[in-house]
């Protein structure tokens, strides 16, 4: 089973990447196969064009379809998820994210864009048929601060948070619960006997 981290930023090191970068290491840790796609790596004229046949396009789709889990991490730009992602998202089949779990991440200047995570990305990824969206996590810039020598830093409560994120994307879809391991296959009623 493999975990689909997307980075929806537009650029190279970013906020929502660092975010992104510590889901990683907590997925990791716990024995998760992670994958990643950077949106911005993929071919832009290709993104642009809507060329679903160009090589990079066809993998990046090929590893949504692969993907049991997803972890989108966006910055939050005029109170919706970045263009790049919203490029991304439109080419991938409508059924893409069918049967699949999703953890939005994003970042944005100010607390007062965090409901872009539920009012703007929220409802592509119920449209490209995602069985379960986890609650997201938001970060301000001030909760993702950047040291002297420009990496990035997770605080103390979005690292909290990010935990509890982690801790549900595993023991709700990485790991089966215990019922569910010891669940018996379906017996068709043709082959019920019963005697009184």
């Amino acid at each position: 089973m493999s975990t689909l981290l997307i980075a929806g930023s537009p650029s190279e090191r970013s906020r929502s990447a660092a975010l992104l970068d510590a889901v990683a290491q907590r997925l990791t840790v716990r024995g998760a196969l992670v994958d990643r796609i950077h949106v911005r790596d993929l071919s832009p004229q290709a993104l642009l064009l809507a060329d679903t046949h160009h090589r990079s396009i066809s993998q990046a789709v090929a590893q949504v379809a692969q993907a049991r889990v997803l972890v989108v991490s966006t910055p939050v730009y005029k109170a919706a998820y970045s263009g790049v992602l919203k490029v991304f998202l439109d080419l991938l089949p409508q059924t893409a994210l069918q049967g699949k779990t999703v953890l939005p991440l994003a970042t944005g200047g100010s607390p007062h864009h965090m409901l872009a995570l539920d009012y703007a990305l929220r409802p592509v990824l119920q449209s490209l048929g995602a069985k379960h969206i986890l609650p997201g996590v938001y970060a301000t810039d001030a909760q993702v601060t950047v040291t002297p020598e420009g990496a990035y830093t997770v605080g103390r409560d979005i690292a909290t948070r990010l935990d509890d994120a982690v801790n549900l994307l595993v023991t709700e879809t990485l790991r089966p619960s215990p019922a569910q391991a010891t669940r018996f296959a379906p017996v068709p009623f043709s082959q019920v006997r019963c005697s009184v």
